[in-house]
């Protein structure tokens, strides 16, 4: 067993307590947060993470005595969630930074210097053990694994760790909803979140228009390109199919006119009409039932000191995101029952899509969707793989829908009339035809500008 004997030389090793107040703290904090952002904007990742090498990890007296000190104020302070949300925001200064000029292993090595043998080795001194207790619990906490997610897809075990890995997006939405997170962290997750799905977008398009090449050409020298998707080759015919939605009464079309007939209600009128809303279109007459008995229940008991309140965007944006707890999971731990209940009978699809609508009219409900969303997998990931293809294949078709219908990308379904030389755009009546006339139709998707 290696311990650390020297007390002498390194100033944090000392006995000797430093002046501290509230006051004294955040200043002190202030002063790392002033030193790592500045060497972050201008010395070289390997000289950054060496500094903070000697800072959190492995104090040293070689440090500016600035630092030192305040480091010393902190740590004398005896208080872990102060030492932990300090750390956490210089870890994320530092990545916020780091990314946006792509410097990806950077972030990389930054976490991997909290795998260092000495944050385990005992000492003599109770400050410093004090320090590695604190580092330790840190390593073994959920704001470790929060912080492991922003280099958890470069790494190889990603591919075989947790099935789970490949949802980062979702994953990343509790930390940039909360506002009790440092405002560094907020922005990193919301940053490479919004980055993942612009990717995963930019995929799909290419993939759906590639692989309907590839079917049609005879060269063997074109290669379908990579299924961003976990649906394998059913992600074409789900494509279709949830294209073949769209027209003169898309889901984004009526949610406007939603918007507009129901502006003028009150609260109560609202409600009811949200309901039917929420079903309109949908075939499949169990699902209506179920969803209109379940979610009429809720509604019913919802804010009811509002039911004469003229309708407004507080009480739009509540109610929807009261309506996606009840859809996915209403204690933030487990499933709800409806959930379960619409999954197990096979309606991934048709849940995915009464969520859209929810979007469509209260855009700012959709962070609240996926931390829900990532609630569902921290709740499933316990399980194998192989245990969780009904979970997976939801999530998989809700990310295809929400790309779908993103407003930076145009997904139009063509279908080629027999006999004649030029396709025509499907009409709605052809919305609606059979699903092999679907499959059969093309699948086109452009970007748009703003």
């Amino acid at each position: 067993m290696i311990v650390d004997k020297d007390l002498g030389d390194n100033p944090l090793l000392s006995t000797k307590r430093p002046q501290h107040s509230v006051g004294n703290l955040h200043q002190a904090q202030q002063t790392l947060y002033d030193f790592l952002l500045k060497i972050v904007k201008e010395s070289p990742p390997e000289t950054v993470l060496a500094k903070f090498r000697q800072l959190f990890i492995q104090p040293d007296e070689t440090l500016n005595p600035d630092q030192i000190a305040a480091l010393s104020i902190i740590l004398f302070a005896n208080n872990e969630l102060e030492f932990r949300n300090t750390l956490k925001r210089c870890c994320y200064i530092l990545i916020n930074n780091w990314e946006v000029v792509r410097q990806h292993k950077a972030v990389q090595s930054l976490v991997k210097l909290f795998s260092d043998p000495i944050i385990r080795r005992n000492t003599l001194s109770p400050t410093l053990k004090r320090h590695r207790q604190w580092l330790i619990r840190f390593i073994d906490s959920s704001d470790f694994q929060d912080l492991e997610l922003f280099v958890f897809r470069f790494t190889a075990a990603s591919k075989t760790k947790r099935w789970s890995s490949r949802y980062t997006s979702y994953l990343l939405a509790p930390q940039y909803i909360d506002s009790g997170n440092p405002a560094e962290q907020r922005e990193a997750a919301r940053t490479l979140a919004k980055r993942l799905k612009e990717r995963f977008k930019f995929d799909l398009a290419v993939y759906t228009a590639h692989s309907q090449a590839v079917e049609t050409a005879s060269d063997s020298r074109h290669r379908i390109p990579k299924n961003p998707t976990a649906l394998g080759e059913d992600a074409l015919r789900l494509i279709k199919t949830i294209v073949a939605r769209r027209g003169q009464f898309s889901h984004r079309n009526l949610a406007h006119l939603f918007l507009q007939q129901t502006k003028q209600l009150s609260y109560l009128g609202f409600k009811k009409s949200l309901l039917e809303y929420l079903v309109f279109s949908e075939h499949q007459q169990d699902f209506v039932k179920t969803i209109k008995r379940k979610l009429a229940d809720k509604l019913d008991s919802l804010y009811i000191d509002h039911s004469e309140a003229e309708i407004n965007r507080s009480l739009i944006l509540r109610t929807c995101n009261r309506m996606i707890d009840c859809l996915t999971t209403e204690d933030q731990k487990n499933p709800s029952a409806l959930f379960t209940l619409l999954l197990s009978q096979g309606n991934s699809l048709t849940l995915a899509i009464v969520l859209l609508k929810i979007i469509l009219i209260s855009k700012s409900s959709h962070p609240y969707l996926e931390a829900r969303i990532a609630k569902l997998i921290h709740y499933y990931e316990q399980y194998p793989q192989e245990e969780c293809s009904w979970i997976i294949q939801f999530i998989e078709i809700i990310s295809v829908t929400f790309a779908i219908y993103a407003e930076n990308v145009e997904y139009n379904l063509v279908k080629v009339i027999e006999n004649e030389a030029d396709p025509v755009f499907a009409s709605e009546e052809s919305n609606r035809a059979k699903q092999e006339d679907i499959e059969a139709c093309r699948i086109f998707s452009q970007t748009i500008r703003p």
